[in-house]
């Protein structure tokens, strides 16, 4: 019959390599691990791990099981939860946002978390979309929130919303015209993000797709130092419309009409469907509801 203590080994033996750093974890015998090992693969009539290589190496149909038990053991550990009824489960979300959710909705989405999850710790990350990404794939963050530039058959992805960007500049800087052609823009100083930025890779790849090749004056990984820049008039750049709207309201930015507009930025929050998910799957739900990248700093 399997049991959560099998299922738990071979969570450990896949998680840290080897049999006996598994067994070191759990603070068992490397042999009452192997037992364990043995144990799954009689009940369940497959082999698990491919014998004829060296290391802990998991069969194809051995990764299929690791999935399964990983959720079996969080569909555990949530029944252990509700034994009493005031019982705590302590829970850790390594979290990770860009700078654009990290200046509108994140601080919402915590206090969402820490009100639904009572002994939660939130540890939250702010990066560059493709860092953040790199991060999931190497399980050092379990939840990401970028634009949608990144797939992995190994990563699930939740659609949020589509965030409209438009060019801007300091006024004066174009004039006053109705509409301004994209190839009218190479003839101005262009502020972009860097390769690591989700929204600029997305932008880049839309212009690139449409044959348009724009001059670069500078380039930045950071949003505020794009937006300090094109404030200072040093060129133009593209920022999420309603964001950065009360900096139009207020005299600092102009925003430029261009034919054709810029496309609306899918995001998207993404996490590991080959981990225990039953948790990080529920605060991706919290993201789609309280997703809102229209105004700074809400709570």
């Amino acid at each position: 019959m399997i049991n959560l203590r099998q299922l738990l080994a071979l969570h450990w033996i896949e998680r840290l390599g080897t049999f006996e750093r598994a067994a070191e974890h759990l603070n068992t015998t490397q042999s009452a691990i192997s037992k364990r090992i043995q144990e799954l693969e009689a009940s369940t009539g497959l082999q698990l791990f491919d014998r004829s290589q060296r290391g802990a190496r998991l069969t194809a149909i051995g990764e299929q099981m690791l999935v399964i038990a990983r959720e079996m053991l969080t569909l555990a550990e949530r029944i252990t939860s509700l034994k009493d009824g005031t019982h705590v489960v302590t829970r850790r979300l390594r979290l990770g946002v860009t700078e654009l959710t990290a200046l509108t909705w994140l601080p919402k989405l915590i206090a969402r978390l820490v009100d639904d999850f009572p002994g939660l710790t939130v540890e939250a990350e702010v990066d560059m979309s493709r860092n953040l990404h790199e991060k999931l794939m190497d399980d050092l963050v379990d939840l990401i929130i970028i634009p949608d530039t990144f797939t992995a058959p190994e990563i699930t992805s939740v659609p949020l919303t589509l965030v409209e960007n438009a060019w801007m500049a300091a006024p004066g800087l174009i004039g006053h015209p109705q509409v301004v052609g994209l190839a009218e823009l190479a003839k101005y100083p262009l502020l972009v993000q860097g390769k690591k930025s989700g929204s600029g890779l997305f932008v880049n790849k839309w212009l690139g797709a449409m044959g348009i090749e724009l001059p670069k004056m500078l380039s930045s990984d950071s949003l505020t130092a794009m937006v300090g820049l094109t404030v200072a008039g040093l060129g133009v750049t593209y920022l999420p419309l309603e964001c950065f709207r009360p900096l139009v309201d207020e005299g600092k930015l102009t925003i430029i009409n261009t034919e054709p507009p810029l496309p609306p930025v899918p995001y998207m929050a993404m996490y590991r469907n080959d981990r225990p998910s039953a948790f990080v799957s529920e605060v991706a739900v919290r993201a789609v509801d309280l997703c809102d990248f229209t105004r700074q700093l809400q709570s």
